[in-house]
């Protein structure tokens, strides 16, 4: 192979690099696997890709390169941004030195004018990700100011059409789309962490690209806090796609000898979404420390009781969640010193002996006497003024100057990046979980971040909170081994790969709306398999929409997801309780499907239905929900497709449950329905069968079965479909 040639491939990706130009090297490709490429193809490669000089342009066409530079005639996004007091602000890197395998490279480089190393790591994963990180070295002997070091990922000529996602609290991942034409779509969070209008992932491709078509490539930035996502297309026609901390002013000065480490940026393409979301899916699940035992059917108390702690009530809530089936209780907000509401108590750590006289012990024996695991809410990086730990500690509250920050939600946040503020909080909550038998802790995050300096440095302080926020999650975990920990931001404020390396799931959002949650849980797919996606059955009326729906529709929009029910179950009729277990023990009985499996959406051009699954990964088994989102505009509607089941093998496609005519307006019989039918996995997603006609907000369940596979657990008998 070429010394300045290079192929990575691993996982159906390819990439090529190319490290014959002047700077830094570039990437010729990023896809499709090419096979493995001899010398003279990727040397033809490499001629093939060069620019030719056009008039109003400079002698040497500047490249998108892993870092581009404007040394090298770059105009667009800076690879790095920085400067030593004003001076040194255009280094101009050479590579020293290039080494890798088949999957990895490194590439390190210096500019001996501006005192700065560089080591770039790129990697493909087993699963087809392509992986990329960037770390400067200060080797000079003053202060160089890092304002921003981003990392490049080329696009195809015919990504034309750009998708990301935006949202609020209540309505986390709502998707948009716009034309990929020149300029830079960027994204950006300044809230100290991703945000509720972040966007997982910048995706560009084919325009029209869907779940289950269209050639698509993406990014993922794997940081929690401030960062900056970015489509751009030149006038010269390179598209790409950056990632980058957002850097704020003073915040990594670089002192003689000091390294900044990017996070890493991760970027992943498909043929559809869900080729992109299942490279994404595989990864997650290779880890060794991903949840490998059945996530727990979870019971949490906080829109069931608020703050009301009321022992009696909270231990007949426990109760009925046992003979539901559930396997874990959370007890949520409202159980520690002066905390009866919002207003007080953030960061008083101490059980509320008001509330609980006998400690947290009567209610923690009650459920694992039930046989249930106990979880516990805390929320270790905020503070109430109205605390004993905000009056004597003012300063560990991030403030500028004095000048605290605008609150929010009556609370201020804790610079943890304090070694006495960080101490105090590990041993608060590490006190807890030595006194009682805790397993799993909900960590709230309940607030963006504003003003986000250090009361002591006077710096920006939003990157060492977050690498403070890490090390405390890390410490709890090393010292209380099994300590399984939930991801809460207000709901779904912090999604991120870094999080999720230290965390056991994350709280998808805080509706629970069952139609609400439709797009919010797809587009958390994207990034997120659904063993890691907290998804609860909540009351009959939410909480947040103020929306009614049936028992059976809240619960199979839940169905794929870590199982959970947030609901005064205390005084259901037997009845309704009976129906509830029958759908835990449906979701029991399939988990290790719907938690190893791929997920797939079809590509409905009827917006008014919603059709998505998980696949075994053999294939010989799937489940779908066809949901009525709202009153179609054909009547009966069309055909619908069963999508990423094996072309040739035979299915037995059959309800779960029979169609009943309180789900159903339909005046006769739905044949298809009435008993399995047998068709191969290529017609069912060419063809499909012919929609059911179904009243507005109700779901089906569909089970697929290959005629040759093993038997599949039938749907409990409780288990009913009707509205």
């Amino acid at each position: 192979m070429s010394p300045h040639l290079f192929q990575l491939q691993a996982g159906g990706t390819a990439v090529v690099v190319d490290a014959s130009l002047a700077g830094m090297p570039a990437i010729l490709h990023w896809g499709t696997e090419l096979g493995l490429l001899g010398q003279d193809e990727l040397g033809a490669l490499s001629t093939a890709a060069k620019p030719q000089r056009v008039s109003g342009g400079i002698d040497r066409p500047a490249r998108l390169t892993l870092l581009p530079q404007e040394a090298q005639g770059w105009q667009l996004a800076p690879g790095i941004s920085g400067h030593r007091s004003g001076t040194a602000f255009s280094p101009d890197f050479q590579v020293t030195d290039i080494s890798g395998t088949g999957t990895s490279l490194t590439v390190t480089a210096e500019d001996p004018h501006t005192s700065l190393h560089l080591t770039s790591r790129l990697e493909v994963t087993g699963s087809g990700l392509f992986k990329q990180q960037h770390m400067v070295t200060n080797t000079g002997d003053s202060a160089y100011d890092l304002t921003s070091l981003q990392l490049f990922f080329p696009l195809p000529a015919d990504a034309t059409e750009v998708l990301d996602t935006t949202g609020r609290h209540l309505k986390e991942r709502s998707p948009q789309r716009r034309d990929l034409t020149v300029g830079t779509h960027v994204r950006e969070s300044r809230r100290g962490r991703p945000g509720a209008d972040a966007s997982l992932l910048m995706a560009a491709g084919r325009r029209g690209f869907g779940f289950r078509s269209g050639r698509v490539h993406a990014v993922h930035l794997a940081w929690s806090g401030n960062h900056r996502l970015s489509a751009e297309r030149s006038i010269n026609a390179q598209n790409f796609l950056t990632a980058s901390e957002l850097l704020l002013p003073g915040e990594v000065r670089l002192q003689p000898g000091d390294s900044y480490s990017t996070p890493w940026a991760i970027g992943s393409w498909g043929n559809g979404l869900d080729e992109l979301a299942g490279r994404f899916h595989e990864h997650l699940r290779a880890r060794p420390h991903h949840p490998r035992a059945p996530r727990p059917v979870t019971m949490n108390s906080w829109e069931a009781v608020y703050f009301d702690h009321d022992l009696p009530r909270l231990k007949a809530i426990a109760s009925a969640a046992a003979a539901a089936g559930v396997e874990r209780f959370v007890l949520d907000d409202g159980w520690f010193l002066g905390r009866r509401d919002d207003t007080a108590g953030l960061g008083d750590w101490i059980v509320d002996k008001s509330v609980w006289p006998d400690g947290l012990g009567p209610i923690i024996d009650h459920v694992r006497g039930l046989g249930m695991e106990f979880g516990l809410w805390f929320e270790p990086e905020m503070v109430n003024p109205d605390s004993e730990l905000a009056r004597s500690h003012p300063e560990w509250m991030l403030q500028v100057n004095g000048r605290m920050p605008v609150p929010a939600r009556q609370q201020q946040v804790l610079n943890l990046a304090l070694p006495a503020a960080w101490e105090y909080i590990f041993n608060a909550v590490h006190s807890i979980l030595d006194e009682y038998p805790i397993s799993y802790i909900k960590w709230d995050h309940n607030r963006d971040l504003l003003d986000p300096g250090s009361a002591a440095s006077g710096q920006a302080a939003v990157h060492a909170n977050t690498k403070a926020v890490y090390r405390l999650m890390e410490a709890l975990k090393e010292h209380h081994p099994g300590l399984e920990i939930e991801s809460c931001a207000s709901g779904g404020a912090r999604v991120d790969l870094a999080v999720l390396d230290r965390t056991d799931r994350i709280w998808t959002s805080d509706c629970i709306d069952p139609l609400e949650r439709l797009d919010n849980q797809a587009y958390t797919g994207l990034l997120v398999p659904y063993e890691l996606m907290g998804a609860h059955v909540g009351g009959p009326s939410s909480h947040s929409t103020r929306r009614s729906h049936s028992l059976d529709f809240r619960a199979a929009t839940a169905l794929f997801g870590h199982y959970g029910i947030e609901w005064d179950i205390s005084d259901l009729p037997q009845a309704e309780l009976g129906a509830l277990r029958g759908w835990v023990d449906f979701h029991k009985a399939n988990r290790s499907l719907f938690h190893t499996g791929s997920s797939v959406h079809s590509d409905h051009p009827d917006t008014s239905m919603d059709v998505r699954g998980v696949v075994a990964k053999d294939r010989q088994r799937a489940i779908f929900i066809y949901t009525q989102r709202t009153a179609s505009t054909t009547y009966p509607p069309g055909p619908f497709t069963l999508p990423g089941l094996d072309p040739d093998s035979v299915y037995s496609v059959a309800l779960a449950a029979p169609l009943t005519d309180a789900a159903s307006p339909g005046q006769s019989a739905l044949e298809w329905a009435q008993k399995p039918v047998l068709l191969s996995g290529r017609i069912l997603e060419t063809v499909g069968l012919q929609a059911p006609v179904l009243f507005p907000e109700t779901a089906i369940v569909i089970m697929a079965e290959s005629m040759g596979g093993p038997s599949a657990p039938l749907p409990p008998a409780s288990v009913s479909l009707k509205e």
